[in-house]
């Protein structure tokens, strides 16, 4: 795909930057869409006169601030992991240039048909990465995944989910039931130990390494937060299914390597679990306002196909907990579905 900058001010400004690093000798010519994200950043691969690639960062201002990416980017390095070294940058313009950690995600590997082989090892060393991260969190250094900020997410499934895609108005009854929902819900997210949080640590965001494996990518967003979110959002990946008995596998692992490092996890394997699976639950409930805002709203109408699976991950938390119920009831209301019995805890 050419790179067409007469209709695209943003690329022209992009370009004579790149061409302004001279030490990097970057051939505009070689220029192309490298990926997109969900928000309003752009990602360009370029190479040098040797072809060698590097990545351009196009994080337009004001809806988008490097300054975060730049933070988090120290901080993880600093904690031993692999991420895009920054090379150059230009914040007034929102422009960075970065080493290059390849095009192979995790997920793109792991949906080739010989990609659930790799699976075990790839989610190992995810999780190994996880617990450096981990480890080296301190206080007062990112800013706080708080109670408020958790609310104002958990908002975004009634006013995008019920009210935009499912085009429902909630009763006063039902919209009381859901409010108990999120005060349980944040009663254990808000009570778990804090680390810091990459808060979209998922497949589409992990790339294959041949060292040093994985590389790491969209952290501008991390947070000082609740000790469980990344491991569940690898592990309950909006975009990456395993059955259960596998991800609970993954999560003893884990369990055991961060109680071994002495991270502030839960010394009774049940009781996190439970950490696991509210904390999943209002991130998926999160997920699912956002991903209909992203259709809704900015016309991205292919993160519709991924409603399923993570309304899926909802119910299947919902049934297993007694104080969760009324959520399930509300979807089966809301959905003209039957209810489904299962156990609860």
């Amino acid at each position: 795909m050419t790179i067409d900058t007469f209709t695209d001010p943003r690329l022209v400004l992009l370009t004579n930057w790149a061409a302004s690093l001279t030490h990097f000798s970057l051939q505009a010519a070689t220029m192309r869409p490298a990926s997109s994200d969900a928000s309003f950043r752009r990602y360009f691969r370029i190479a040098d006169n040797n072809g060698k690639t590097f990545i351009l960062m196009d994080a337009p201002p004001p809806q988008e601030d490097i300054r975060p990416f730049i933070h988090v980017a120290q901080l993880f390095g600093d904690a031993g992991v692999t991420v895009p070294h920054i090379l150059a940058d230009n914040i007034e313009h929102g422009f960075l240039l970065l080493s290059d950690l390849g095009s192979t995600m995790y997920s793109h590997l792991l949906k080739q048909d010989n990609g659930f082989a790799n699976a075990q090892k790839l989610y190992m060393d995810a999780i190994n990465s996880l617990i450096k991260i981990q480890l080296h969190s301190q206080p007062d250094v990112l800013p706080e995944y708080d109670r408020t900020t958790q609310m104002k997410e958990l908002m975004i499934f009634p006013e995008w989910y019920i009210d935009k895609h499912l085009g429902a108005t909630l009763t006063t009854t039902q919209q009381t039931s859901l409010d108990k929902v999120f005060e349980q819900i944040l009663a254990n997210t808000m009570a778990q130990p804090q680390v810091y949080v990459h808060r979209d640590y998922h497949s589409r965001n992990l790339m294959v390494m041949k060292e040093d494996n994985p590389g790491i990518l969209d952290f501008q967003g991390a947070m000082f937060g609740p000790v469980t979110y990344d491991i569940v959002s690898l592990l309950r990946d909006a975009y990456m299914e395993w059955d259960e008995e596998q991800v609970l596998d993954w999560v003893i692992r884990y369990w055991e390597r961060a109680r071994h490092v002495g991270l502030p996890v839960s010394t009774d394997i049940d009781s996190f679990y439970r950490d696991v699976e509210f904390m999943g639950l209002q991130r998926h409930l999160k997920i699912l306002g956002i991903f209909c805002r992203l259709a809704y709203r900015d016309n991205k109408n292919g993160y519709l196909a991924d409603l399923p699976l993570v309304l899926s991950y909802v119910r299947k938390t919902a049934q297993r907990y007694n104080v969760l119920i009324p959520l399930l009831r509300l979807l089966d209301e809301l959905e003209n579905k039957t209810a489904q019995v299962g156990y609860t805890f």
